[in-house]
């Protein structure tokens, strides 16, 4: 588990339906919370990844829905880069209960690299602060 970045989430009103159910979008949401505080504590948030001009788009998600979350519950959701090449990654996720231990749901996100004006940007040749940031990520399986 020493691979995997957890983030916590207890589950709010509003997320849900009529019957309490989270709705299917806010697990998308919840995905980028995770993704959002792995960077940070990777040492390199989104903010500061901005402030130098580079953007990270979302290319894909996948998300496979075994079980309901209700109004109340919390989750932990793991985090990890499963891919990154320097120019795209592969963020894999997982929303487990926190009572139960039981997997919720699975997903992943693809991302790429882009600089202000939306041209793709090699952090290995551009930025090689933020590219040890990715290889050095805890559990990342690097495709070279």
């Amino acid at each position: 588990m020493n691979n995997i970045r957890l983030y916590r989430h207890k589950v709010q009103y509003y997320e849900t339906d009529q019957m309490g159910v989270v709705h299917h979008s806010n697990y998308i949401r919840w995905f980028e919370e995770a993704r959002t505080d792995f960077m940070e504590q990777m040492g390199m948030g989104y903010d500061e990844m901005e402030r130098r001009g580079i953007v990270s788009p979302v290319l894909s998600v996948e998300a496979d829905y075994r079980r309901m979350v209700y109004f109340g519950e919390s989750v932990t959701i793991e985090t990890k880069i499963r891919e990154y090449n320097g120019i795209k990654m592969t963020v894999e996720y997982e929303i487990v209960d926190d009572k139960t231990g039981m997997v919720h749901c699975r997903g992943l996100t693809k991302h790429c690299f882009l600089n202000s004006k939306g041209r793709p940007v090699s952090l290995k040749k551009d930025f090689p602060d933020f590219h040890e940031m990715f290889v050095n990520a805890p559990g990342m399986e690097q495709k070279k």
